[in-house]
């Protein structure tokens, strides 16, 4: 079965930008997938970053998050992204990908960003 496997997440100082990535491990994505980033900060509830589909990359993206990240898909390399700018202290968290296929949802690991003020 396909697992998303979440990476480059770390430690930044405030206003800086980073890129994660969430590669289709075991398998390859596929047309109807979508995929969805989430995050979960320290003592708070996960949250929805936003989506992408797969196929046609539509993307949607959580009021909230709109504006300073971008989601995006690069078929070639089978990976899913999640590009960041202007982080904040707040966006501390552990940024997880999912991916949606046959109404299932596999979830990653997650990848550690730490915002430093």
């Amino acid at each position: 079965q396909v697992q998303p496997v979440e990476s480059g997440g770390g430690q930044v100082q405030s206003g800086a930008s980073l890129t994660l990535s969430c590669a289709a491990s075991g398998g390859t994505f596929s047309g109807d997938d979508m995929v969805a980033w989430y995050r979960q900060a320290p003592g708070k509830e996960r949250e929805v970053v936003g989506t992408i589909t797969w196929d046609a990359g539509t993307r949607h993206y959580a009021d909230s998050m709109r504006g300073r990240f971008t989601i995006y898909r690069n078929y070639g390399e089978n990976t899913a992204y999640l590009h960041m700018n202007g982080l904040k202290p707040e966006d501390t968290a552990t940024y997880y990908c999912n991916i949606k296929r046959d109404s299932v949802l596999y979830w990653g690991q997650g990848t550690q960003v730490t915002v430093a003020s």
